[in-house]
């Protein structure tokens, strides 16, 4: 499956009999919106099951494994979503976030626009925009390998402890060609669905999702030349702390991640997942970047006439 737009037509629907629900019951929009859910798929013939820590805020709702179900559904804002996706992202299960938070960049659907969401998807009036996903694990000196973490933003390689910088190496392909070394507060690896997010902050391009690629992003890096770097999808890229004493941990989609040792190296590749994220007619990339950061819009038409 390729990561870019894969259209669906409307005799292709999914023949969703399981829907599966990840939320963040924080939300003040979470309780009405859940049995607003509910009801929509008892409608349609669809059993709701629930991810396991929300089995105790719903106590009589049953709860899933990854493998079986047909659509994954988050209530939450980007980072639920983010959350769900790589429970998910091994069974390529579609995924339609519904944002009940503020920025929800990822989000298809805002609460009172879900019956409606539902109904389309039914129809099979909708299309999945695929996202692939990086895995990330560190590399132990004597070439062991550590637990693989998905990530369908970024894995990110930062200083813990004290605000101090890093020295870093960055290493590509399988003969560790390298790239740059340099001392900065560390480096962001993004998949181009992660360039709006934490590489935009660190002044990252952006890059439409269909782009087969990786982004090298440093973290304030202390020089006035290093720019961050779009590499091939298709390549191995290593991280090595030039500072052996430096308390470097992985953080990936800001929530899941390690630690890593004095001689441990970060490795990040695409990973075998995908996110086949659900989008509806008038939806597009472009449109949600105008929407969601005001980017490319002329605030002022008058002032620049």
């Amino acid at each position: 499956m390729s990561p870019g737009i894969e259209a669906k037509r409307a005799s292709d629907g999914l023949r969703i009999r399981r829907v599966g629900l990840v939320g963040q019951p924080t939300y003040a929009r979470f309780e009405a919106t859940y049995h607003q859910l509910e009801r929509a798929l008892h409608a349609n013939g669809a059993e709701l099951v629930v991810e396991e820590q929300l089995a105790a805020s719903i106590p009589d709702a049953g709860t899933f494994t990854p493998a079986d179900i047909d659509l994954l559904i988050t209530l939450g804002g980007d980072g639920t979503l983010l959350r769900g996706a790589r429970v998910v992202a091994p069974h390529h299960t579609p995924v339609l976030g519904v944002n009940l938070g503020h920025l929800g960049f990822l989000t298809s659907v805002a609460p009172d626009e879900l019956g409606s969401a539902l109904q389309r998807i039914f129809d099979g009036e909708y299309w999945l925009d695929v996202r692939f996903t990086l895995e990330a694990f560190v590399r132990s000196a004597d070439g062991r390998e550590g637990r693989p973490h998905v990530a369908l933003n970024d894995a990110v390689l930062h200083k813990g402890g004290l605000a101090r910088v890093v020295r870093l190496a960055l290493y590509a392909g399988p003969d560790d060609q390298e790239i740059a070394a340099y001392t900065s507060d560390g480096i962001i690896l993004a998949t181009p669905t992660g360039s709006t997010a934490y590489s935009l902050s660190a002044s990252g391009p952006i890059v439409v999702p269909s782009v087969p690629c990786i982004l090298a992003t440093p973290i304030c890096p202390h020089t006035l030349v290093l720019r961050p770097l779009v590499l091939p999808a298709d390549i191995e890229v290593a991280v090595v702390a030039l500072t052996p004493t430096a308390e470097l941990i992985l953080t990936v989609d800001g929530q899941d991640g390690e630690a890593l040792g004095p001689e441990d190296r970060l490795v990040v590749r695409r990973g075998n997942a995908t996110v086949p994220l659900i989008r509806f007619p008038g939806q597009n990339f472009f449109s949600t970047l105008r929407r969601k950061l005001n980017w490319g819009l002329e605030h002022d038409r008058d002032a620049l006439r």
